[in-house]
């Protein structure tokens, strides 16, 4: 069967990793999170004392990282230099300080070299923010997955209550807000959909339909049909 290469984009809290997790097990695709290299530099930046404006620290930074995923019984974990990182970069901070390192252009190149050589062998879902349109430009298929901030921020809200990262919900919605806008208005590589790509929006609703939807889209793009 034809192996494609899937993408969807979409801003925080829209459901991109629940999804992307459980479209990749259905197809039976590796799943990437590359938001979570992303936050694995801004967890390195913050440990070596590197400010997010500083380029040449960032620059000399990534050089010297080795960023991969290495699956184990609770699903592919993020490394970084050997040392497993997953249980430091989910944080409101980390959160924040990704979004700042991830429109500097020293970044995004050093990461896009990585990224494009997980997928070179295709049979991939890719989650992220800027896939569809820098990343793979011609990715086989393409879902920009959004919904209203106020979904949004209850869901992120209800993540961090349940790994006990308390933070007020005002505040939560305040920082997604910002978010978004550091997103969108970046000049390197800002977020918005591929002109091509499939718009889902999860407001209202599940998981279980938005699957459905996507997966009638693989079927008819395997097999060439419209119907």
């Amino acid at each position: 069967m034809r192996k494609l290469l899937i993408t969807i984009d979409g801003p925080a809290g829209a459901g991109k990793t629940t999804v992307s997790r459980a479209l990749a097990d259905r197809l039976a695709y590796n799943y990437i999170d590359t938001g979570a290299l992303y936050r694995g530099v801004a967890y390195e930046a913050k440990v070596r004392g590197i400010s997010p404006e500083d380029d040449a620290g960032l620059e000399a930074m990534c050089r010297g990282l080795d960023l991969r995923f290495i699956r184990d019984a609770a699903g592919a974990r993020l490394h970084s230099n050997g040392v497993e990182i997953s249980g430091y970069i989910r944080s409101p901070e980390m959160s924040m300080m990704a979004s700042n390192v991830s429109a500097r252009p020293v970044v995004r190149k050093a990461l896009l070299e990585v990224q494009r050589k997980l997928g070179a062998e295709k049979a991939a879902v890719f989650e992220g923010r800027d896939m569809g349109t820098v990343v793979f430009p011609k990715a086989d298929l393409k879902f920009f997955l959004t919904a209203d901030l106020s979904t949004r921020a209850i869901r992120r809200h209800r993540e961090l209550e349940e790994k006990r990262a308390f933070q007020d919900f005002e505040e939560v919605k305040k920082d997604m807000a910002r978010r978004d806008q550091n997103d969108s208005s970046r000049k390197e590589a800002p977020l918005r959909p591929a002109d091509d790509a499939m718009m889902l929006d999860s407001t209202c609703l599940s998981v279980d339909e938005i699957i459905e939807r996507m997966l009638d889209a693989v079927k008819k793009k395997i097999t060439g049909t419209n119907n």
